[in-house]
């Protein structure tokens, strides 16, 4: 029993030791998505929507998928496009909105081993 209790410490030891220069300081930083939309939208207007991905500060130009999902509210039917790397963890799509009302999109985004899916409502024309 204390040959193996010996020999499990000593591979413990030498695992610690081979550790090298590389530190786990424990910390996990999830990627973070933040859509962006004109304040203003009016309809037949193309503008962009995009999403700007980071992972602490590093800004995130290798995710696997970015696709936006968009809707007018009250709607069952949801359009899903791909979008676009632009550079500086931006990836965007354009889109022309032929009807007034409130929107929501989803960024669903896939990116280092993680997933985030934020959503946004935002308004065009005067939807009253």
């Amino acid at each position: 029993m204390k040959k193996l209790s010996f020999l499990f410490f000593s591979i413990f030891i030498v695992l610690i030791g081979c550790s090298g220069e590389v530190q786990n300081t424990g910390e996990v930083h999830f990627i973070e998505v933040e859509i962006q939309t004109p304040e203003k939208i009016e309809p037949n207007e193309e503008i962009e929507i995009s999403a700007f991905v980071t992972q602490g500060e590093e800004e995130v130009n290798d995710a696997n998928e970015v696709k936006f999902e968009i809707w007018k509210n009250g709607q069952e039917d949801h359009e899903m496009v791909e979008g676009n790397h632009k550079g500086e963890g931006i990836y965007s799509i354009t889109k022309t909105f032929d009807k007034d009302g409130i929107y929501s999109v989803v960024a669903h985004v896939t990116a280092r081993d993680m997933h985030s899916m934020p959503k946004k409502e935002f308004v065009v024309g005067d939807p009253s």
